[in-house]
């Protein structure tokens, strides 16, 4: 297991290669970031993208989901996987925020967890994307690198990794990095065939070490 101090340079590392990585989500609002990163469970951020525009102008607030049925947002997002639960997640979503935050999005990672369809890795990305408070979302690409890493062990859960990450890297850091590890993970430290013979981090990382002489 790497130390916490080099958890941080490997972490930092990754945030060098990406100094402008940025959500891939489109949203313009705090209302549209917790929508579309709903949907994008389970589904690309292009397939979201895509249906989104449509989808925020039929229903452009809390009030209008909270209004709607679940048949009626359905065609909105047909094309993303697991739409009919997704629909019901969206109006009740939508009469969440109106009956119990006055349809306004909410700040704290304990109202968030409140809200339909959003989870604790759903919920640090709305901190962070629409609020710019530090928050570190592990999704499948966090998670990976830092086992692969030995920031976190093999057998490690997903809050494990969290804190982890979160303990070795300074609070400024998590919303870039969050986003960079993620950039990482699609550009080069892939689920299958991973670019370790090119990765600048191969020198600190054993997975790749052994990687390489395997393949």
């Amino acid at each position: 297991m790497l130390t916490p101090a080099k958890s941080r340079l490997a972490i930092e590392k990754i945030i060098a290669l990406y100094p402008n990585a940025v959500g891939s989500l489109t949203a313009r609002s705090p209302f549209e970031i917790v929508v579309a990163v709903l949907l994008s469970a389970q589904a690309t951020d292009v397939s979201v993208n895509k249906a989104t525009p449509a989808l925020f102008e039929r229903f452009p607030d809390p009030a209008a989901l909270a209004a709607a049925t679940a048949l009626e947002v359905e065609p909105y997002i047909k094309q993303i996987g697991l739409y009919h639960n997704k629909a019901k997640y969206l109006v009740a979503l939508g009469q969440k925020l109106e009956t119990d935050f006055n349809g306004v999005v909410p700040h704290t990672m304990t109202e968030l967890t409140q809200l339909p369809g959003v989870g604790r890795k759903s919920a640090s990305v709305v901190l962070g994307d629409a609020f710019g408070i530090p928050a570190f979302a592990v999704d499948t690409h966090v998670s990976r690198i830092a086992k692969r890493l030995q920031i976190a062990a093999e057998q490690a859960s997903v809050r494990q990794v969290e804190t982890a990450i979160t303990t070795a890297l300074p609070k400024a850091e998590w919303i870039h990095g969050h986003h960079a590890m993620i950039n990482f993970g699609r550009d080069i430290c892939h689920a299958q065939k991973p670019a370790c013979q090119t990765c600048p981090l191969l020198p600190m990382c054993a997975f790749g070490q052994s990687y390489v002489q395997t393949h």
